[in-house]
Parts: structure tokens; sequence; C-alpha cells
């Protein structure tokens, strides 16, 4: 079910023509027309490099983020951190669109997952003003960022604290159908993210309303969801831009389809608990 409501969401998000390739080969010619989706790359994690402690690894990004969007449907090209504008420039004209995954690094870290979505986010607001539909996506941490770049970066982040380790359901705002992510989405999918514990939270920082309003981004966005941290705070779930395509969900969509780690408890089932 999870898997089925991700990929919904994917092909609303990434919904565009797909740059034109022709595949020439023995048989006929075919045209490609599947979009294609950045993904983009983030430093290692201390407990990654603690994993790989002979490789000189810089960056990383998870295999279920680029299974996720090729089961949607699309092609996957990763972007890299460290770059100057230009890159950034000359590949998202080749894209069709952009995925922020989530992680664990940090948000201060020079020519770091930041800044390269700082540079990602800007381009995006420009080629969608241009008339050009660009849609950004963001997944935990990099629904994170959408949040602290709309916010403005500081030395003061604009999210809060909390703790967020379990499945659970979303708490639908009165007017989440009227959202461009969950207006096509069935009364059947509704229920069982309403009612059900499907979405799988793994995280130490969370948006909360006070955030939103704090830095007056209610004009701009609007809040679909929210759920409850172990401690009961109530944080937004998921979000979208009223103006440009850019949608965050603070849950991890993916791991239900593609990370079977049976410590994690992610779920899996068509008939998931409540």
């Amino acid at each position: 079910m999870m898997k089925g409501f991700l990929l919904l969401s994917l092909v609303l998000v990434f919904r565009c023509d797909g740059a034109a390739v022709i595949d020439v080969g023995l048989a006929e010619e075919t045209l490609n027309d599947r979009p294609i989706i950045g993904v983009l790359a983030q430093e290692q994690s201390f407990y990654l490099h603690s994993k790989f402690p002979e490789e000189n690894y810089t960056s990383y990004i998870a295999a279920s983020y680029v299974k996720d969007v090729e089961a949607a449907g699309a092609r996957v090209v990763p972007i890299m951190i460290g770059r100057d504008r230009t890159y950034y420039e000359q590949l998202l004209r080749k894209l069709n669109g952009v995925l922020l995954p989530g992680g664990a690094t940090y948000f201060n870290q020079s020519l770091g997952y930041a800044d390269a979505g700082q540079h990602i986010f800007e381009i995006a607001q420009e080629l969608n003003q241009r008339g050009d539909y660009f849609p950004v996506f963001g997944t935990c941490l990099g629904f994170e960022l959408l949040v602290v770049l709309a916010s403005g970066r500081g030395k003061v982040e604009n999210r809060a604290r909390c703790y967020s380790y379990t499945n659970m359901p979303l708490e639908f705002t009165d007017d989440f159908k009227d959202s461009k992510m969950f207006k096509p989405a069935s009364n059947h999918v509704v229920d069982t993210l309403s009612k059900y514990n499907v979405t799988v939270n793994a995280h130490q920082f969370c948006i909360l309303d006070e955030n939103m309003k704090a830095h007056n981004l209610t004009r701009d966005w609007r809040v679909t969801s929210h759920s409850h941290d172990e401690f009961g705070l109530r944080f937004i779930a998921s979000l979208e831009h009223k103006r440009y395509p850019f949608y965050g969900v603070q849950f991890h969509p993916e791991k239900s389809s593609f990370e079977w780690k049976l410590s994690k408890k992610y779920p899996h089932s068509k008939r998931p608990s409540k």
C-alpha cells in the first residue's frame, strides 16, 4: 500500500515531459520519454565512515532512493556536492526534477549537502518563474532543508529538536484534499495513511507549525499533515509550496519498499498494524 502511494506521489510530483532519447539498436528506434530525476548526494555520516574506514569515500546516495525513483518510472542522475553554481545550473537544465534525500549530515558544512541544496532550491525557483515546470521533492532531511532554505539560512536554523523513530499514521489537516499531493489519493489510500502505522520516521529534528509562522512561511506553504514524536511533540509530516511544485515529507516512503533490515521493523505489509 505504501509503495502504491509513493509511486503515485512521485509520478504526480515529477510529471513532466522527459528528455527525448532515441535508443538505436538492432531493433527499431524507440523514444525514451521517461523523466530524468537528479538525486542529491551528501557527506558520509560518522556512522557510515566507521563502516568503511579504509575507503576514501567523501559522499554517497542511498540505493533505496534510486530504486524508489526508478520504480516510479523515471531515470536517475546523481548530483554531486562541493561544486560551483555553474555545475548546478548546467545540470538542472538537463533534468526534469530533483529529489533531496534524507540522511544524517549537517547544514553548516561548507560546500556540502546544504550548500548544494541551496543552489538547487534557488535555480529551481528561477526555472519555474520562467515557465519551466521543475519539481523538487524533499524527504526527511531534505524536507527540513526546504524549510530552512525558505526561511533564509542563518546561524540559528529554523527547525526544532525532536525524537521520532517509530512507524505511525498521518494526522491530515482539514483541507489536505485541496493539496496537489493528496487531491488524487483514493479514499483507500487516505484511510490507510490516517489509521495505520505506515509512515517510517527516523529523525532528531523536525519542523513545527511555530517554525512556519516565525518566518511567515504559511503564506507560501501549505501544511497537509502532522505526526507526534515519542514525547508527544506535534510536528509537520508533509507540506507543499502553494506556487512552485516543491513538496516535502518528514517520513521515509522509500524504506517501506526498498529497505528490509529486520531490526528496523519497517512496514511492508498490505495490512499494517494500527
